[in-house]
Parts: C-alpha cells; structure tokens; sequence
C-alpha cells in the first residue's frame, strides 16, 4: 500500500511510529532508519513540508498519523503543551486555567503557559500557545487529561486572576 506523497522509507518511518504509539517522538526514535544525520534531516525536513510531523521543541516532534482525515489532526492543547516543556518547569494559566477549573465556560483560543524559559507565541493545530516567562512560578496543581499529566494553575490562584 503507498500512500499518495509518501515516499517508502518515511511510510516505514510513520508505520513504525505509529504501531509502536509514539506519537511523541525524538529524532533518536527513528535514527535507525537513515544511514546518517544528513539524511535524517532531508527526511525530517520532507515530513514537517508535507504536514505529517510537527515540530514542538528543540528535540521534540508530534507525528500526525496515517489515518488523518486530509492531514487534518489535532491533541489536547494541554497535552501539546506538556510536550512541548518535557514535563517541567511550566504551567497553564488564566483563561485555560480558568475553563479547565469550570469558572468560565467559553472554550479560549489562547493557551497562556508561564514558563521559566521561554517566551513568545507559537500556533499549533489551530490553537495559539502564548509564552509568558517568569523568574519564579506560582502555585500550580499536577492534573491528567486522556491519560496524560499536565500542570496547571491552582484553582484559588485562577480565582484570583478572574478578580
């Protein structure tokens, strides 16, 4: 089976993440498929042009499966963001935070996360992420979503930023 645009070796590629569910994956996860960096590259480069691969961080990539309706895919914000920090030194806040935590009911389209290290916006899957860099974080709480752990801003911090 080929399908349209998809050379064979990014197919194998895509296939082996996919039946091994690594949907978040790093460039280690697929080394073994590319005689060297230089050719992983041209193929990682190929991937994010066609849409199939979406680059989260330095090292991070999220794979947009096979079975996406006209590469049309999306994950939770929340578990995007995680990603995207590896799990630390983060936290969502204010309008997210707020909906999350039920004081809001309008869905936001800006993901505000403050962070220790980065700053700036960046727009994945439809939904922009907003980077607010702060010295010291706040008070957050660790959540689950889909299975995925996430921080986010603690309730009676959120119910202060509504104030």
């Amino acid at each position: 089976m080929k399908v349209k645009g998809l050379s064979g070796k990014e197919l194998e590629v895509i296939s082996y993440l996919e039946l091994n569910e690594k949907f978040f994956f790093k460039r280690e996860d697929i080394r073994k498929f590319f005689k060297n960096d230089n050719e992983m590259n041209v193929y990682i480069h190929n991937l994010k042009k066609k849409g199939r691969i979406v680059k989260l961080n330095k090292s991070k990539y999220y794979l947009i499966p096979i079975r996406a309706y006209r590469g049309h895919w999306s994950e939770h914000p929340f578990i995007i963001v995680d990603e995207i920090f590896n799990g630390k030194d983060y936290y969502i806040a204010e309008s997210a935070a707020a909906y999350f935590w039920g004081f809001i009911e309008q869905i936001p389209t800006k993901i505000v996360v403050y962070c220790t290290n980065k700053q700036g916006e960046k727009k994945i899957f439809g939904f922009d992420i907003i980077f607010k860099r702060k010295r010291k974080l706040g008070s957050y709480v660790k959540k689950e979503i889909k299975g995925h752990k996430f921080f986010v801003q603690s309730k009676e911090e959120t119910k202060k930023w509504l104030k």
